[in-house]
This record gives structure tokens, C-alpha cells and sequence, in this order.
């Protein structure tokens, strides 16, 4: 896959990085600190690039004012996993094509977890359906990248800190060009 996906990724977080969509951090804020979160934890490098790139269906197509400005979900986990499998392998794109299922699930297994939400995520949490039902949570816990999207998840949650500056996008390009895939 071509190199370009890289530049049109930052340039995404260029254009869309700066809203908030609900948060006090910005998108690009958020991005940074949820990769920085996944490195801090020795997760794979993979799952480093899926923190940084989960929210990327947000900057497409005006995704992340769905729900506060049209009452809508607009997917942005299935849209952003999509416009990245193209070039990243599973590993990167299913925890983010999973982390909203993963944030249903916790709020299915853990009421601390839904109680511990933020305000955006709790509106976006009854957009996306809301808890998983038993049926539901069964069904995800057998998906092959459950463990990783509830990491992911996770990190989602404590990766929203105004204040906290994490390194910046510059310096995840090399490890991007290494999780991208190779051309076919």
C-alpha cells in the first residue's frame, strides 16, 4: 500500500484534530494520549498504532459531531477500520473496529465501568445501541480481538486529559510505516 496513507492521516488530524466532539481534549489530544497509554503499557506495537488511530472514522466526513449535532451514531469505528484496512493488518484495524463494542460490553459486565463514563461517551453509549445484552456480550467475547479492543477500550476512557501532553503525531510516523502493509 502506498506511503500516502500516512500523510493523509495526518493530514486528517490536521484539518479535524483540534474539535472536541463532547470531550475536554481535542481529537488529536485524545489520539496521542490513548497511543501513548497502549506504549506506556508495553502493549504491541500494533495495538500502540490502534490507540493512536482508533478515532480516525471521527475525522472523516464530519462522523464526531453525529451524535451531538444529528442525534445520530455514525459508525465511526466501522468507517475508520475500513479506510485503514486497506493498509494496516488486522491486529491494527479490529480493536478499532471493536472499540465500541467493547465499550457496550464493559457497560454490560461492569455498572462501575457505565457509571465511570463521560458525558459524550454515555450520550454516544445509547446511540450505539447501549449495553450489551447476555446474547451480545457472549457473542463478542468471541471474537478473536476481544482482549485487544477492551485494552483499547480501556485506554479510550483514561486517554482524555486536557493538560496531559503526550509526544506528538510526528513522532509515530516511523512506527506507522512499519505497521503498514506491505504492497500486495
Amino acid at each position: 500500500m502506498p506511503a500516502h496513507i500516512i500523510d493523509e492521516i495526518f493530514d486528517l488530524f490536521d484539518r479535524f484534530g483540534s474539535l472536541r466532539y463532547g470531550e475536554d481534549a481535542t481529537q488529536l489530544q485524545h489520539a496521542l494520549q490513548v497511543a501513548e497509554l497502549a506504549r506506556r503499557h508495553r502493549c504491541s506495537d500494533a495495538m500502540i498504532v490502534a490507540g493512536l488511530l482508533h478515532d480516525v472514522g471521527q475525522l472523516m466526513d464530519d462522523a464526531g459531531n453525529a451524535a451531538e449535532a444529528r442525534g445520530i451514531d455514525a459508525r465511526h469505528e466501522i468507517s475508520g477500520a475500513a479506510y485503514l484496512s486497506a493498509c494496516f493488518p488486522p491486529e491494527v484495524t479490529e480493536p478499532i473496529r471493536l472499540h465500541v463494542a467493547a465499550k457496550r460490553y464493559l457497560c454490560a459486565i461492569d455498572a462501575a465501568y457505565r457509571d465511570g463514563l463521560s458525558r459524550a461517551s454515555a450520550l454516544s453509549l445509547q446511540l450505539q445501541g447501549g449495553p450489551m445484552s447476555a446474547l451480545e456480550a457472549a457473542a463478542f467475547e468471541r471474537e478473536p480481538f476481544c482482549n485487544d479492543a477492551v485494552t483499547l477500550r480501556r485506554f479510550d476512557d483514561m486517554g482524555k486529559q486536557p493538560e496531559w501532553h503526550a509526544p506528538d503525531l510526528e513522532s509515530y510516523r516511523a512506527l506507522l510505516d512499519t505497521q503498514r502493509r506491505a504492497t500486495a
